[in-house]
């Protein structure tokens, strides 16, 4: 029997800090001016037990705190991309010196700072996170220098060009980039050093090839617009939001295959973006963001404004999530439920992390990053 869904009251999960401007009352967006606490359309988020980093997407930077932050609208403490907290525009600093534009998806592992410039079509990376604000990168993928910003390096798809990556993640050992406009997901064992060739790709016959589901027609093994990543050293979860699914490989692959598990449809064959109005539990509307702990799923239904559940990870075909936050229900879909901006409302979610039972929601509609308690 599919669940019904929770309730405000509830709910799995509680919001605990508002970070970006608050909401001036009615159906007023909050403000988006460039300033150490405010941003426009965040779409991606990171944090640990020292960092908090958000893709201030919109504002073409990126901000981070030293620490979680523990009040509403604390200003950050460094921001890259741009030479102050008050600047706004692409590639506000020389591209070699860290420039971005529109940012996306964010990483730290072994110290090291992984910032996917989307618009730019590389990553950036620093060997340590950035203590202050304006600090140049060590160095990129998918670019043969730091001067490139031009998709596939100018030339064609190749094995170590880019375009439009926006998802970055870690699985098993393994680096993963949704290489979204290539239609393509790029895994190195291990992470990456500069213009050293993925170890596989997902979703194309061959390194040269970008081709929306590899030209054939949705399948088990194409994407349209990969988009995000989380796994464990049993499963791989790939948001395929193009698509309006979720692949799943168990266990993960280590070439080339075909995913096992598709959520959000039926069957590996359909791509429905199912009717505006009711939902359910099944459905996905242009998921953009996934993040996993202790066996809990969460994806960023973002089409929807809502954020699903899935409590031990799923591995049956188009299994109904467990819960949902950001709307009433599973059969309501709403910009902030129709209504003003909440504590509890979702205006098209881009960006999620979770880490010691908190769940980050970069709440790019309503220019916001949003942290919540998760229950279980």
């Amino acid at each position: 029997m599919a669940p019904s869904g929770f309730g405000p009251s509830d709910t799995p999960a509680h919001p605990l800090v508002w970070l970006g401007a608050p909401s001036p009352g009615g159906l007023i967006l909050p403000a988006a001016n460039p300033t150490p606490s405010q941003m426009y359309a965040p779409r991606g988020v990171y944090f640990d037990d020292n960092y908090f980093i958000v893709a201030d997407t919109g504002n073409h930077r990126v901000l981070i705190w030293f620490g979680i932050p523990t009040g509403d609208g604390a200003p950050a403490d460094v921001v890259l991309g741009q030479p102050d907290f008050f600047t706004e525009k692409p590639n506000g600093l020389d591209p070699a010196r860290g420039g971005l534009h529109l940012p996306t998806g964010l990483t730290v592992l072994d110290q090291r700072l992984y910032v996917a410039d989307a618009w730019n079509h590389r990553i950036l990376v620093w060997e340590r996170v950035p203590q202050t604000s304006a600090t140049p990168p060590d160095y990129v993928l998918g670019q043969g220098n730091l001067h490139g910003i031009i998709e596939n390096r100018g030339g064609t798809v190749s094995a170590t060009g880019m375009y439009w990556p926006f998802g970055i993640g870690s699985v098993a050992g393994h680096f993963y980039v949704t290489d979204t406009g290539n239609r393509r997901v790029l895994v190195w064992e291990g992470e990456p050093k500069p213009d050293q060739p993925p170890a596989f790709i997902l979703g194309q016959d061959s390194p040269n090839k970008g081709q929306e589901n590899r030209g054939v027609g949705v399948g088990p093994n194409t994407f349209r617009w990969p988009h995000a990543i989380a796994g464990t050293d049993q499963r791989l979860y790939i948001a395929d939001a193009g698509n309006h699914r979720i692949l799943g490989w168990t266990p993960p692959p280590r070439a080339d295959q075909p995913a096992n598990r598709v959520l959000g449809q039926p069957d590996f064959s359909k791509a429905v973006e199912w009717p505006y109005g009711k939902q359910g539990p099944r459905a996905l509307r242009f998921p953009y963001a996934l993040a996993l702990e202790n066996e809990t799923l969460a994806c960023a239904d973002t089409a929807n404004n809502r954020i699903l559940f899935w409590f031990g990870l799923p591995d049956e075909t188009f299994r109904p999530a467990d819960a949902v936050i950001g709307q009433k229900n599973f059969d309501e879909n709403g910009e902030n439920r129709w209504d003003a901006v909440g504590r509890d409302t979702l205006c098209w979610p881009y960006g999620l992390h979770l880490h010691r039972n908190r769940l980050a929601i970069a709440d790019s509609g309503n220019n916001r990053v949003m942290i919540w308690e998760v229950s279980r």
